[in-house]
Protein backbone atom coordinates (compact mmCIF):
# COMPACT_ATOMS: atom_id res chain seq x y z
CA UNK A 1 0.00 0.00 0.00
CA UNK A 2 1.36 3.40 -0.96
CA UNK A 3 0.27 6.60 0.80
CA UNK A 4 -1.65 8.95 -1.48
CA UNK A 5 -0.08 12.24 -2.33
CA UNK A 6 -3.38 14.07 -2.64
CA UNK A 7 -4.90 15.39 0.57
CA UNK A 8 -8.47 16.64 0.80
CA UNK A 9 -10.37 18.37 3.58
CA UNK A 10 -12.37 15.82 5.49
CA UNK A 11 -16.04 16.47 6.24
CA UNK A 12 -17.40 14.60 9.25
CA UNK A 13 -20.99 13.53 9.85
CA UNK A 14 -22.35 11.61 12.78
CA UNK A 15 -24.34 8.46 12.16
CA UNK A 16 -27.32 8.06 14.47
CA UNK A 17 -27.65 4.74 16.26
CA UNK A 18 -30.12 2.45 14.62
CA UNK A 19 -30.11 4.13 11.21
CA UNK A 20 -30.17 1.44 8.48
CA UNK A 21 -26.95 1.15 6.53
CA UNK A 22 -28.77 1.84 3.27
CA UNK A 23 -29.15 5.47 4.29
CA UNK A 24 -25.65 5.86 5.70
CA UNK A 25 -24.45 8.33 3.11
CA UNK A 26 -22.25 11.22 4.05
CA UNK A 27 -21.38 13.55 1.27
CA UNK A 28 -18.65 16.09 0.59
CA UNK A 29 -18.08 18.19 -2.51
CA UNK A 30 -14.52 17.75 -3.69
CA UNK A 31 -13.06 19.35 -6.80
CA UNK A 32 -16.18 19.17 -8.97
CA UNK A 33 -15.54 20.46 -12.48
CA UNK A 34 -18.07 23.17 -13.36
CA UNK A 35 -18.58 25.87 -15.96
CA UNK A 36 -19.44 25.85 -19.63
CA UNK A 37 -16.86 23.97 -21.70
CA UNK A 38 -14.88 25.89 -24.26
CA UNK A 39 -14.31 24.59 -27.76
CA UNK A 40 -10.75 23.75 -26.74
CA UNK A 41 -11.96 21.67 -23.78
CA UNK A 42 -14.35 19.80 -26.05
CA UNK A 43 -11.37 18.54 -28.02
CA UNK A 44 -9.82 16.92 -24.97
CA UNK A 45 -11.07 14.44 -22.36
CA UNK A 46 -12.30 16.20 -19.22
CA UNK A 47 -13.99 15.53 -15.92
CA UNK A 48 -17.62 16.64 -16.00
CA UNK A 49 -18.42 15.91 -12.34
CA UNK A 50 -17.00 14.40 -9.18
CA UNK A 51 -18.96 12.88 -6.29
CA UNK A 52 -17.62 11.94 -2.88
CA UNK A 53 -18.54 9.32 -0.29
CA UNK A 54 -18.44 10.79 3.20
CA UNK A 55 -17.82 9.15 6.54
CA UNK A 56 -19.59 5.98 7.64
CA UNK A 57 -17.98 4.15 10.59
CA UNK A 58 -16.74 0.78 9.39
CA UNK A 59 -18.09 -1.02 12.44
CA UNK A 60 -21.57 0.40 11.90
CA UNK A 61 -21.51 -0.63 8.25
CA UNK A 62 -20.16 -4.15 8.83
CA UNK A 63 -22.34 -4.97 11.81
CA UNK A 64 -25.47 -3.86 9.96
CA UNK A 65 -24.73 -6.63 7.44
CA UNK A 66 -23.48 -9.33 9.84
CA UNK A 67 -24.04 -8.40 13.49
CA UNK A 68 -21.01 -8.80 15.71
CA UNK A 69 -18.51 -8.99 12.87
CA UNK A 70 -16.45 -5.97 13.97
CA UNK A 71 -15.84 -5.40 17.68
CA UNK A 72 -13.55 -2.39 17.21
CA UNK A 73 -13.11 -0.51 13.94
CA UNK A 74 -10.27 1.61 15.41
CA UNK A 75 -11.83 4.76 13.98
CA UNK A 76 -11.76 3.51 10.39
CA UNK A 77 -14.57 4.58 8.04
CA UNK A 78 -16.06 2.64 5.16
CA UNK A 79 -13.67 2.86 2.21
CA UNK A 80 -11.85 0.64 -0.19
CA UNK A 81 -14.98 0.22 -2.33
CA UNK A 82 -13.00 1.53 -5.28
CA UNK A 83 -11.54 -1.87 -6.12
CA UNK A 84 -13.91 -1.91 -9.10
CA UNK A 85 -17.12 -0.38 -10.43
CA UNK A 86 -19.79 -1.96 -12.65
CA UNK A 87 -23.04 -0.42 -14.01
CA UNK A 88 -26.10 -1.53 -12.03
CA UNK A 89 -28.67 -0.69 -14.70
CA UNK A 90 -30.25 2.53 -13.48
CA UNK A 91 -28.69 5.89 -14.23
CA UNK A 92 -26.02 6.77 -11.70
CA UNK A 93 -26.11 3.39 -9.96
CA UNK A 94 -23.14 1.05 -9.79
CA UNK A 95 -22.00 -2.13 -8.11
CA UNK A 96 -18.66 -1.81 -6.36
CA UNK A 97 -16.61 -4.18 -4.23
CA UNK A 98 -14.31 -3.71 -1.28
CA UNK A 99 -10.92 -5.34 -1.11
CA UNK A 100 -9.76 -7.38 1.91
CA UNK A 101 -10.25 -4.44 4.23
CA UNK A 102 -8.00 -2.00 6.07
CA UNK A 103 -4.42 -3.20 5.86
CA UNK A 104 -0.94 -1.77 5.98
CA UNK A 105 2.72 -2.56 6.43
CA UNK A 106 5.05 -1.97 9.36
CA UNK A 107 8.73 -2.88 9.47
CA UNK A 108 9.84 -5.02 12.39
CA UNK A 109 13.51 -5.95 12.61
CA UNK A 110 13.95 -4.76 9.03
CA UNK A 111 11.15 -6.93 7.61
CA UNK A 112 7.71 -5.75 6.54
CA UNK A 113 4.69 -7.22 8.30
CA UNK A 114 1.17 -7.07 6.85
CA UNK A 115 -1.26 -5.58 9.35
CA UNK A 116 -5.03 -6.08 9.57
CA UNK A 117 -6.34 -3.43 12.00
CA UNK A 118 -9.94 -4.69 11.70
CA UNK A 119 -9.48 -8.46 11.31
CA UNK A 120 -13.20 -9.14 11.60
CA UNK A 121 -13.95 -7.08 8.50
CA UNK A 122 -15.85 -9.01 5.85
CA UNK A 123 -15.43 -7.98 2.19
CA UNK A 124 -18.69 -6.77 0.69
CA UNK A 125 -20.41 -5.98 -2.57
CA UNK A 126 -21.64 -2.40 -2.26
CA UNK A 127 -24.27 -0.77 -4.46
CA UNK A 128 -23.94 2.99 -4.77
CA UNK A 129 -25.87 5.83 -6.34
CA UNK A 130 -24.03 8.81 -7.76
CA UNK A 131 -26.15 11.95 -7.73
CA UNK A 132 -24.60 15.33 -8.30
CA UNK A 133 -21.67 15.65 -5.92
CA UNK A 134 -22.76 12.82 -3.63
CA UNK A 135 -22.13 9.08 -3.43
CA UNK A 136 -24.75 7.17 -1.44
CA UNK A 137 -24.64 3.55 -0.30
CA UNK A 138 -28.04 2.12 -1.25
CA UNK A 139 -27.41 -1.59 -0.72
CA UNK A 140 -24.68 -3.97 0.37
CA UNK A 141 -24.11 -7.72 0.40
CA UNK A 142 -21.67 -9.39 2.79
CA UNK A 143 -19.59 -12.17 1.27
CA UNK A 144 -20.32 -15.40 3.12
CA UNK A 145 -19.30 -19.04 3.09
CA UNK A 146 -21.61 -22.00 2.43
CA UNK A 147 -22.63 -22.02 6.09
CA UNK A 148 -23.28 -18.26 6.15
CA UNK A 149 -20.12 -17.20 7.97
CA UNK A 150 -18.08 -14.16 6.85
CA UNK A 151 -15.27 -15.00 4.44
CA UNK A 152 -12.98 -12.32 6.02
CA UNK A 153 -10.11 -10.68 4.18
CA UNK A 154 -7.31 -12.53 5.97
CA UNK A 155 -4.45 -14.32 4.24
CA UNK A 156 -5.13 -17.93 3.21
CA UNK A 157 -2.00 -20.02 3.43
CA UNK A 158 1.12 -19.95 5.57
CA UNK A 159 4.26 -19.91 3.47
CA UNK A 160 2.47 -18.56 0.42
CA UNK A 161 0.58 -15.47 1.58
CA UNK A 162 1.74 -12.63 3.78
CA UNK A 163 1.52 -13.49 7.48
CA UNK A 164 -1.31 -11.45 9.06
CA UNK A 165 -0.71 -9.28 12.14
CA UNK A 166 -2.65 -6.91 14.37
CA UNK A 167 -2.69 -3.16 13.72
CA UNK A 168 0.62 -2.61 15.53
CA UNK A 169 2.36 -5.60 13.88
CA UNK A 170 3.08 -7.10 17.30
CA UNK A 171 0.68 -10.05 17.39
CA UNK A 172 0.23 -12.69 14.71
CA UNK A 173 -3.31 -13.46 13.52
CA UNK A 174 -4.61 -16.79 12.29
CA UNK A 175 -4.67 -17.56 8.57
CA UNK A 176 -8.12 -18.06 7.06
CA UNK A 177 -8.59 -20.37 4.04
CA UNK A 178 -11.93 -18.65 3.40
CA UNK A 179 -10.30 -15.21 3.15
CA UNK A 180 -10.66 -13.22 -0.06
CA UNK A 181 -8.85 -10.15 -1.31
CA UNK A 182 -11.61 -9.24 -3.74
CA UNK A 183 -11.00 -6.83 -6.60
CA UNK A 184 -12.88 -6.91 -9.96
CA UNK A 185 -16.66 -7.33 -10.15
CA UNK A 186 -19.26 -8.01 -12.85
CA UNK A 187 -22.90 -9.08 -12.57
CA UNK A 188 -24.18 -11.99 -14.63
CA UNK A 189 -27.55 -12.06 -16.38
CA UNK A 190 -28.97 -14.38 -13.68
CA UNK A 191 -28.23 -11.84 -10.95
CA UNK A 192 -25.20 -13.62 -9.54
CA UNK A 193 -21.81 -11.96 -9.36
CA UNK A 194 -18.31 -12.83 -10.50
CA UNK A 195 -15.34 -11.49 -8.56
CA UNK A 196 -11.61 -11.91 -8.82
CA UNK A 197 -9.24 -12.32 -5.90
CA UNK A 198 -5.56 -11.60 -5.41
CA UNK A 199 -4.66 -14.40 -2.99
CA UNK A 200 -5.17 -17.47 -5.22
CA UNK A 201 -5.30 -15.78 -7.56
CA UNK A 202 -8.86 -16.89 -8.04
CA UNK A 203 -12.14 -16.33 -9.83
CA UNK A 204 -15.09 -16.38 -7.45
CA UNK A 205 -18.75 -17.02 -8.31
CA UNK A 206 -21.10 -15.43 -5.78
CA UNK A 207 -24.87 -15.69 -5.45
CA UNK A 208 -27.17 -12.69 -5.74
CA UNK A 209 -27.16 -12.57 -1.92
CA UNK A 210 -23.39 -12.78 -1.48
CA UNK A 211 -22.80 -16.49 -0.80
CA UNK A 212 -19.66 -17.92 -2.40
CA UNK A 213 -20.88 -20.61 -4.79
CA UNK A 214 -17.51 -21.68 -6.11
CA UNK A 215 -13.91 -20.47 -6.08
CA UNK A 216 -11.73 -21.34 -9.08
CA UNK A 217 -8.01 -21.45 -8.24
CA UNK A 218 -4.77 -22.48 -10.00
CA UNK A 219 -3.97 -26.16 -10.34
CA UNK A 220 -1.73 -27.24 -7.49
CA UNK A 221 -2.78 -24.55 -5.02
CA UNK A 222 -4.02 -27.18 -2.54
CA UNK A 223 -6.18 -24.81 -0.53
CA UNK A 224 -7.58 -26.86 2.34
CA UNK A 225 -10.26 -26.06 4.89
CA UNK A 226 -12.40 -23.59 2.95
CA UNK A 227 -16.11 -23.54 3.78
CA UNK A 228 -17.19 -23.37 0.14
CA UNK A 229 -16.37 -25.39 -3.01
CA UNK A 230 -12.85 -24.85 -4.35
CA UNK A 231 -11.98 -26.05 -7.87
CA UNK A 232 -8.47 -26.14 -9.32
CA UNK A 233 -9.39 -25.00 -12.83
CA UNK A 234 -6.87 -22.25 -13.64
CA UNK A 235 -3.41 -22.71 -15.17
CA UNK A 236 -0.85 -23.78 -12.57
CA UNK A 237 1.62 -21.17 -13.80
CA UNK A 238 -0.49 -18.61 -11.88
CA UNK A 239 0.93 -20.03 -8.66
CA UNK A 240 3.88 -17.77 -9.45
CA UNK A 241 1.87 -14.60 -9.06
CA UNK A 242 3.73 -11.79 -7.36
CA UNK A 243 2.82 -11.24 -3.69
CA UNK A 244 -0.29 -9.04 -3.39
CA UNK A 245 -0.52 -8.88 -7.20
CA UNK A 246 -2.98 -11.59 -8.24
CA UNK A 247 -6.10 -10.94 -10.34
CA UNK A 248 -7.33 -7.36 -10.18
CA UNK A 249 -9.23 -6.64 -13.39
CA UNK A 250 -12.36 -8.49 -14.55
CA UNK A 251 -14.55 -7.94 -17.61
CA UNK A 252 -17.68 -9.64 -18.91
CA UNK A 253 -17.89 -9.95 -22.68
CA UNK A 254 -21.29 -9.66 -24.43
CA UNK A 255 -21.50 -13.43 -24.87
CA UNK A 256 -20.97 -14.05 -21.16
CA UNK A 257 -17.30 -15.06 -21.17
CA UNK A 258 -15.08 -13.45 -18.53
CA UNK A 259 -11.63 -11.90 -18.94
CA UNK A 260 -9.28 -11.76 -15.94
CA UNK A 261 -6.13 -9.69 -15.76
CA UNK A 262 -3.08 -10.65 -13.72
CA UNK A 263 -2.22 -7.36 -12.04
CA UNK A 264 1.54 -7.58 -12.60
CA UNK A 265 3.97 -9.92 -14.38
CA UNK A 266 4.42 -13.32 -12.77
CA UNK A 267 7.54 -13.95 -10.71
CA UNK A 268 9.10 -16.28 -13.25
CA UNK A 269 11.61 -17.63 -12.64
CA UNK A 270 11.93 -15.40 -9.57
CA UNK A 271 10.87 -12.10 -8.04
CA UNK A 272 13.65 -10.12 -9.71
CA UNK A 273 12.51 -11.27 -13.15
CA UNK A 274 8.90 -10.37 -12.37
CA UNK A 275 9.82 -6.95 -11.03
CA UNK A 276 11.79 -6.13 -14.18
CA UNK A 277 9.22 -7.51 -16.63
CA UNK A 278 6.64 -5.57 -18.64
CA UNK A 279 4.67 -8.63 -19.79
CA UNK A 280 1.60 -9.80 -17.91
CA UNK A 281 -1.30 -12.10 -18.83
CA UNK A 282 -5.03 -11.97 -19.54
CA UNK A 283 -7.15 -15.12 -19.28
CA UNK A 284 -10.53 -15.86 -20.85
CA UNK A 285 -12.93 -18.04 -18.83
CA UNK A 286 -16.14 -19.70 -19.97
CA UNK A 287 -18.75 -19.93 -17.18
CA UNK A 288 -20.58 -22.56 -19.26
CA UNK A 289 -17.51 -24.78 -19.55
CA UNK A 290 -16.16 -23.70 -16.14
CA UNK A 291 -12.74 -23.55 -17.73
CA UNK A 292 -10.12 -21.17 -19.07
CA UNK A 293 -10.45 -21.16 -22.86
CA UNK A 294 -7.70 -18.70 -23.86
CA UNK A 295 -4.67 -16.87 -22.50
CA UNK A 296 -3.01 -13.76 -23.88
CA UNK A 297 0.30 -11.97 -23.40
CA UNK A 298 -0.17 -8.29 -22.61
CA UNK A 299 2.75 -5.86 -22.84
CA UNK A 300 2.90 -2.73 -20.64
CA UNK A 301 4.30 0.52 -21.96
CA UNK A 302 7.53 1.65 -20.29
CA UNK A 303 6.88 2.84 -16.76
CA UNK A 304 8.05 6.40 -17.47
CA UNK A 305 5.58 6.56 -20.35
CA UNK A 306 2.68 5.52 -18.11
CA UNK A 307 3.94 7.73 -15.29
CA UNK A 308 6.65 10.30 -16.15
CA UNK A 309 7.48 10.61 -12.46
CA UNK A 310 8.24 6.91 -11.95
CA UNK A 311 11.29 4.84 -12.90
CA UNK A 312 10.48 1.55 -11.13
CA UNK A 313 9.04 -0.97 -13.60
CA UNK A 314 7.61 -3.06 -10.76
CA UNK A 315 5.09 -0.27 -10.11
CA UNK A 316 3.21 -1.13 -13.34
CA UNK A 317 -0.18 -2.75 -12.78
CA UNK A 318 -3.45 -3.56 -14.52
CA UNK A 319 -6.31 -2.61 -12.22
CA UNK A 320 -9.33 -2.60 -14.49
CA UNK A 321 -10.51 -4.23 -17.69
CA UNK A 322 -13.81 -3.25 -19.31
CA UNK A 323 -15.68 -4.87 -22.19
CA UNK A 324 -16.50 -2.32 -24.91
CA UNK A 325 -17.69 -4.70 -27.61
CA UNK A 326 -17.35 -8.22 -28.83
CA UNK A 327 -13.82 -9.33 -27.93
CA UNK A 328 -12.81 -5.71 -27.31
CA UNK A 329 -11.54 -4.36 -24.02
CA UNK A 330 -10.35 -1.26 -22.27
CA UNK A 331 -7.27 -2.08 -20.22
CA UNK A 332 -6.06 0.27 -17.50
CA UNK A 333 -2.28 0.45 -17.12
CA UNK A 334 -1.33 2.36 -14.00
CA UNK A 335 0.97 3.22 -11.16
CA UNK A 336 -0.39 4.73 -7.96
CA UNK A 337 0.00 8.21 -9.43
CA UNK A 338 -1.01 7.86 -13.08
CA UNK A 339 -3.09 5.71 -15.43
CA UNK A 340 -3.68 5.21 -19.14
CA UNK A 341 -6.51 3.35 -20.87
CA UNK A 342 -5.66 1.15 -23.84
CA UNK A 343 -8.06 -0.55 -26.25
CA UNK A 344 -7.26 -4.13 -27.23
CA UNK A 345 -8.94 -6.84 -29.28
CA UNK A 346 -8.76 -10.45 -28.15
CA UNK A 347 -7.47 -12.12 -31.30
CA UNK A 348 -7.69 -15.92 -31.51
CA UNK A 349 -4.27 -15.94 -33.13
CA UNK A 350 -2.84 -14.45 -29.93
CA UNK A 351 -3.94 -17.34 -27.72
CA UNK A 352 -0.99 -18.90 -25.84
CA UNK A 353 -2.99 -21.19 -23.53
CA UNK A 354 -1.25 -24.53 -23.00
CA UNK A 355 1.91 -23.49 -24.81
CA UNK A 356 5.40 -23.58 -23.30
CA UNK A 357 4.81 -20.22 -21.63
CA UNK A 358 2.47 -22.00 -19.20
CA UNK A 359 5.32 -24.26 -18.12
CA UNK A 360 7.24 -22.74 -15.20
CA UNK A 361 10.33 -24.68 -16.34
CA UNK A 362 10.53 -22.82 -19.68
CA UNK A 363 13.80 -20.91 -20.08
CA UNK A 364 13.71 -18.05 -20.65
CA UNK A 365 10.21 -17.47 -19.29
CA UNK A 366 7.68 -15.23 -20.98
CA UNK A 367 8.36 -12.64 -18.30
CA UNK A 368 12.10 -12.65 -19.02
CA UNK A 369 11.75 -11.81 -22.71
CA UNK A 370 12.81 -8.24 -23.47
CA UNK A 371 10.96 -8.40 -26.79
CA UNK A 372 8.24 -11.08 -26.63
CA UNK A 373 6.89 -10.30 -30.09
CA UNK A 374 10.39 -10.53 -31.55
CA UNK A 375 10.70 -13.95 -29.89
CA UNK A 376 7.58 -15.22 -31.59
CA UNK A 377 5.04 -14.54 -28.84
CA UNK A 378 1.77 -13.13 -30.25
CA UNK A 379 1.41 -10.12 -27.94
CA UNK A 380 -1.96 -8.38 -27.97
CA UNK A 381 -2.02 -5.21 -30.05
CA UNK A 382 -3.25 -2.11 -28.28
CA UNK A 383 -4.09 1.53 -28.91
CA UNK A 384 -4.06 4.38 -26.42
CA UNK A 385 -7.54 5.76 -25.80
CA UNK A 386 -6.86 8.28 -23.05
CA UNK A 387 -4.12 9.30 -20.64
CA UNK A 388 -5.98 9.82 -17.37
CA UNK A 389 -2.89 11.40 -15.83
CA UNK A 390 -3.23 14.29 -18.27
CA UNK A 391 -6.76 15.16 -17.15
CA UNK A 392 -7.08 17.77 -14.41
CA UNK A 393 -8.83 16.48 -11.31
CA UNK A 394 -8.39 12.71 -11.76
CA UNK A 395 -7.51 11.26 -8.33
CA UNK A 396 -4.56 9.00 -7.62
CA UNK A 397 -4.94 5.22 -7.53
CA UNK A 398 -7.84 4.74 -9.93
CA UNK A 399 -8.72 1.05 -9.65
CA UNK A 400 -12.22 0.90 -11.16
CA UNK A 401 -13.44 1.99 -14.58
CA UNK A 402 -16.97 1.61 -15.94
CA UNK A 403 -18.48 2.48 -19.28
CA UNK A 404 -21.47 4.79 -18.79
CA UNK A 405 -22.11 5.39 -22.49
CA UNK A 406 -20.09 5.71 -25.69
CA UNK A 407 -18.62 9.05 -24.59
CA UNK A 408 -18.51 8.76 -20.81
CA UNK A 409 -16.52 6.71 -18.31
CA UNK A 410 -16.96 6.47 -14.55
CA UNK A 411 -13.75 6.25 -12.51
CA UNK A 412 -13.49 5.23 -8.86
CA UNK A 413 -10.38 5.41 -6.68
CA UNK A 414 -9.20 3.14 -3.89
CA UNK A 415 -8.70 5.30 -0.80
CA UNK A 416 -7.25 2.37 1.21
CA UNK A 417 -9.78 3.02 3.99
CA UNK A 418 -7.86 6.18 4.84
CA UNK A 419 -4.80 4.17 5.88
CA UNK A 420 -1.11 4.73 5.32
CA UNK A 421 1.84 2.48 6.06
CA UNK A 422 4.13 2.64 9.07
CA UNK A 423 3.74 3.02 12.80
CA UNK A 424 2.24 6.50 12.38
CA UNK A 425 -0.96 5.08 10.86
CA UNK A 426 -2.48 4.82 14.35
CA UNK A 427 -2.19 7.05 17.39
CA UNK A 428 -1.15 6.00 20.89
CA UNK A 429 -4.69 4.84 21.61
CA UNK A 430 -4.81 2.63 18.53
CA UNK A 431 -7.13 4.95 16.59
CA UNK A 432 -6.63 5.66 12.90
CA UNK A 433 -4.76 8.79 11.87
CA UNK A 434 -6.77 9.28 8.70
CA UNK A 435 -5.02 10.10 5.42
CA UNK A 436 -7.91 12.41 4.45
CA UNK A 437 -8.14 10.72 1.06
CA UNK A 438 -11.79 10.14 0.19
CA UNK A 439 -13.57 7.69 -2.11
CA UNK A 440 -14.71 9.54 -5.22
CA UNK A 441 -16.53 8.73 -8.44
CA UNK A 442 -15.59 10.93 -11.39
CA UNK A 443 -17.26 11.09 -14.79
CA UNK A 444 -14.88 11.60 -17.71
CA UNK A 445 -16.13 12.82 -21.07
CA UNK A 446 -14.35 11.40 -24.13
CA UNK A 447 -14.88 13.63 -27.19
CA UNK A 448 -13.98 10.85 -29.65
CA UNK A 449 -16.04 8.22 -27.86
CA UNK A 450 -15.34 4.51 -27.45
Amino acid sequence: MSPHAARKRRVRRSVAAGVPFVVLAAIAVTGTATGAPTDEKEKAPRITSTATLGDVPLGTFSNSLLPGTVSDDRGVDLGGIGSDIYPAGRKGEFWTVTDRGPNGQIKVDGKKRRTFPVPGFDPAIVKIRVSGDTVKVIDALPLTTSSGKPVTGLSNQEGRDEAPYTYDAKTALAYDPNGLDTEGIVRAHDGSFWLVDEYGPSLVHVSARGKVLKRYVPKGLKLAGADYPVVEALPGVLLHRKGNRGFEGLAQLPGGDLVMAVQSPLSLPDEDAGDASRTTRLLRFSPKKQAVTAEYAYRFDAVDVVDPGEDDTSELKISSVVAVGRDRLLVEERTDKAARLQTVKLDRRSDILGERWDDAATKPSLEELDDPAGSGVPVLKKRLLVDLGAIDGVPDKIEGVARVNSHTLALINDNDFGMTDGTEAFDKDGRLVDSDVETTVSYVRLPKGL
